[in-house]
Order: C-alpha cells, then structure tokens, then sequence
C-alpha cells in the first residue's frame, strides 16, 4: 500500500485496446481531473497502446491508476508491465484479474467457496451447442466469457435462436459462457480496501427500462433507475455484503473491485467480480462511495493509496 506524495508522477491509464475503450476514456478524464483539483500536479492521463511499456518508462511514473477495462486492462496483462516496469498500480494483481475477467473461471471458484452461482457451461465450437440442450433450462443468457460492459451478451429464449446469439459473442471472445436466466433483482456491491481493512459499500440496486441490465441501459441516461441502498431486508442486505468481500478474498483481489448479484427470492447469485470498476459519471462505484459519505476525489484518492506491486 502506499501513501502517494501530491508531486508524484501518476499515470491514469485509460482508453486501450478493448471493446470498452470508449468507457475507459471516460472514466480516466474523470479520474485525470479528480486527481489534478486534489492537487496531484503531476498526474497525467495516457491513452494505453501496445508502446505503453517504452511510454512508461520514457516518462519516469512512479505510480500508476489504472481504469482501463477488459482485454489487456482488467485481465492481467497491463498488470504485468507494471511489475517488470515495477511501478506500484492500483486494483487487484495479475493473478486475481486474469481470474475475474473469465467469468467461467470465476464461477468455478466461487462455487468451491461455497458461495451461490447460476447454472451454466461453457462452449467454444458451435458444433458443442447441443450440450446445452441437456445441461441447462431455457430461457439462457450467452456471454462471452472474457468481456465485460454487457458486451455481446444475448438473452435466448428458445433453441432455435442459440446458434445466431453463440456467434454474435463470438465476435469478441472465443469462450462462450451459457447461463440459465433467472428472473430476480440486479445489484452489485463495491469492495474497498484503507488502511489494510477491506469494506463493502451499500448495495445498489437497478430496475431497467430495457429487458435486462445491457450495454444499452449501463451506458444510457435514463435508461435505469438507480435503488440506493437497493430495497433489500437487513439480513439479506449483510448477507450480501459478505458474501462480496469473500468472492473479493477467495479470489484474491485487493485495492478495489465490483462483484455483481442476481438476487432471486432469499439468494443472491453471485454473477461476476469486475476488478477496474467504471469511474464516469454514470458508473455504479462512485453512486457507491458517495452514498458512505466519500465523494467522488476522496474515492479516487482512496484507490491511488492502495497502489501497490507483487499483489
């Protein structure tokens, strides 16, 4: 963990190569700007490419914020330049992120800890569909498995429309998660971690104007009406919020990260655990924080003094 220093020179690492570059632009100015008015003089927002590694080293960054999203950003490979390039980075390791952006690897561990999961498997030839058909229920939701931002995602209702949805999340991953869809209320928890102790933040919930959660209603204004803190009894709402810090824990996350729930009658179904959560203006994190007391630069600054290296 660190204390980092107002004159040091901090890298916002956003944009990149992934399907949700447009996102991560937006949530770095965010956070380029929250750190400059902090009095971060030095801070300085890069759009990430493949010569990132020569930009970082020319530049001299003794630190850096990472909010780059999915492929090389959240899955462990940004996370390995700056450990060769030894420059402390906030957000979970390389382990934990190449773990969490693979939802079926995820789920496969949660499911050893004991925590509840929705029914599904994963696919990667079209000729492996049939499968489907005898391990799971339909209605099905298909994902790529290593995307995140709802991208690619398709809701099946019946067979004949699983092979055009399979190759529609194709086109950003070659694994393919299938999961039974269930009807229940969508929540998510943010996980934080100051002074070595590790928090849950209230539980938001959201209702959508659209089907389910997608791109569309994330990224839209007006498309989803924010539940803050979600309409939950109290012993529901502790028992998810433990049950985030323990998929935080069991997969080995630290600094920050977002685990999403399905909550279905008196269970939450454990979704995903998204390890650099958006930072825009409309990003569930921040909504999160502020709701603790903890405004948007008190956030960025809380996550900048987790950066850390060998996570």
């Amino acid at each position: 963990m660190a204390t980092v220093n107002k004159d040091s020179k901090i890298a916002v690492l956003c944009g990149g190569l992934s399907s949700e570059r447009e996102v991560s632009l937006r949530s770095g100015e965010k956070v380029y700007k929250s750190l400059l008015s902090s009095g971060y003089v030095n801070a300085k927002k890069i759009d990430v490419g493949r010569d990132i590694a020569t930009v970082l080293k020319d530049g001299n960054f003794e630190y850096a914020f990472n909010v780059l999203h999915g492929k090389y950003g959240e899955d462990g490979c940004i996370q390995g330049v700056l450990e060769f390039l030894q420059i402390p980075y906030t957000g979970p390791g390389v382990k934990a992120s190449a773990i969490c952006l693979d939802k079926d690897t995820t789920k496969t561990l949660l499911k050893e800890g004991g925590i509840p999961i929705i029914k599904s498997c994963c696919v990667s030839n079209e000729d492996d569909l049939t499968k489907v058909f005898d391990e799971l229920n339909f209605p099905v939701m298909v994902k790529p498995a290593r995307e995140g931002s709802s991208i690619g995602m398709t809701k099946v209702n019946t067979k004949d429309e699983l092979k055009d949805a399979f190759k529609i999340a194709k086109k950003t991953d070659d694994k393919i998660l299938i999961e039974e869809f269930k009807n229940g209320e969508s929540c998510t928890v943010g996980v934080l971690e100051k002074d070595g102790k590790i928090f849950a933040t209230p539980i938001l919930g959201f209702r959508t104007k659209t089907e389910w959660y997608d791109y569309e209603a994330k990224y839209t204004q007006g498309l989803t009406e924010f539940i803050l803190p979600a309409n939950f009894n109290d012993e529901l709402t502790k028992k998810i919020q433990e049950l985030s810090i323990k998929a935080f824990k069991i997969c080995e996350c630290s600094g920050v990260s977002r685990v999403d729930f399905l909550v279905v009658g008196d269970t939450p179904y454990c979704l995903e655990i998204n390890t650099s959560p958006g930072m825009t203006d409309l990003s569930d994190l921040p909504a999160q924080a502020n709701e603790m007391g903890i405004d948007y630069n008190n956030l960025v600054e809380m996550i900048l003094n987790t950066a850390g290296l060998n996570k």
